[in-house]
């Protein structure tokens, strides 16, 4: 009995051992999709798939693009794909889009495809967009023409990409807002906005004309007036803006002057108040100087009676005058304050 389960260890533990072996190798070589390479005539060797485990690319990645591109006759091999998706590429994207530009007949290389890849675009997208144009729509464009009136306008633009120009490239919002730049350029010059409805096509062609594709990344087709529209009357709007600005100003000069004319009449009656305290002053002072004469023998007593005579004589005379011309003016005056004859 010894002997037999010797024997019976003896052979368990090599069996042990083999599965040990399969199965740590076979979590390094991904047997199935090398089985499947070979099927499809892609020559791809045990120790690539390896490799690729050891260098923490997935196999599968970078198996099944390729065997798409070999199929579809394109020039790739897996060192090339390995490459671009240790840099961050999307494989599968490149190789789409290296097949759709061979069947359009496009120029693309593997290269460019993965430069535009790593950018950050789409380059399937991209490829598709070169072979079926794109059409990008407008927001509302506002825009004045020189009699005042605001038109909208909505265009569609049809772009094309532009293969070599992908890779720095302006987008589709430089095409957006160059369009929109065009469009109120060639309405801000419309005399009116008439003109504008009349010929709504003169703003393509114009737009069209002035090249708005340089320096991005597609081919501008064709722009068409997609709806037109007809918004506020701004000319005059400003109009009433400038006006109430003016009156505002003018109301702010003429309050202005009032204050400072209100300031100046203070200023005189001050001035008036002023004169009048010193007048007060000077009569206050005339007894004083009437007695240092009458004192200091400058001036008699007789002389002071006939100096109040000569006042009070002059005081009635002009009572008496002033009552005369009453009597006289105001008893025959007529309605236009001339007196009767």
């Amino acid at each position: 009995m010894g002997d037999m389960a010797l024997n019976v260890f003896a052979l368990f533990v090599p069996m042990v051992v083999v599965i040990v072996i399969l199965a740590v190798f076979l979590s390094f070589v991904p047997l199935g999709l090398w089985i499947s390479a070979i099927s499809a005539g892609v020559r791809v060797s045990i120790f690539s798939l390896v490799g690729m485990r050891l260098r923490r690319v997935r196999a599968d990645k970078i198996i099944r693009p390729l065997i798409k591109a070999q199929k579809a006759g394109m020039n790739v091999n897996a060192n090339q794909l390995e490459s671009h998706a240790l840099s961050g590429g999307r494989v599968d994207n490149v190789v789409d889009a290296l097949i759709a530009a061979h069947r359009a007949n496009l120029d693309l290389s593997f290269e460019r495809a993965a430069a535009i890849d790593l950018a950050g675009r789409n380059v399937f997208e991209a490829v598709r967009m070169s072979v079926t144009p794109k059409i990008i729509e407008t927001p509302w464009i506002s825009a004045v023409a020189i009699n005042g009136i605001e038109v909208k306008v909505i265009a569609k633009v049809t772009v094309r990409a532009n293969l070599a120009r992908l890779v720095g490239g302006a987008g589709e919002e430089t095409i957006i807002a160059r369009v929109g730049e065009g469009i109120v350029t060639t309405v801000g010059s419309s005399q009116s906005h008439k003109g504008v409805l009349e010929n709504p096509d003169l703003i393509s062609r114009t737009v069209l004309a002035k090249g708005l594709d340089n320096g991005t990344a597609f081919e501008i087709l064709s722009i068409d007036i997609a709806d037109v529209d007809i918004g506020r009357n701004i000319g005059a709007h400003l109009q009433i803006q400038q006006a109430e600005a003016d009156k505002q100003i003018a109301q702010a000069q003429a309050e202005e002057r009032r204050a400072t004319a209100i300031a100046t009449e203070q200023e005189m009656k001050a001035e008036v108040e002023k004169m009048k305290a010193k007048v007060v002053e000077a009569e206050a002072e005339v007894p004083m100087a009437l007695a240092e004469a009458l004192r200091s023998g400058n001036l008699g007593v007789m002389d002071y009676y006939k100096m109040q005579n000569v006042l009070s004589d002059t005081a009635m005379k002009n009572n008496v005058g002033n009552t005369d011309l009453t009597k006289m003016f105001g008893a025959n005056n007529d309605t236009d304050g001339m007196p009767k004859v």
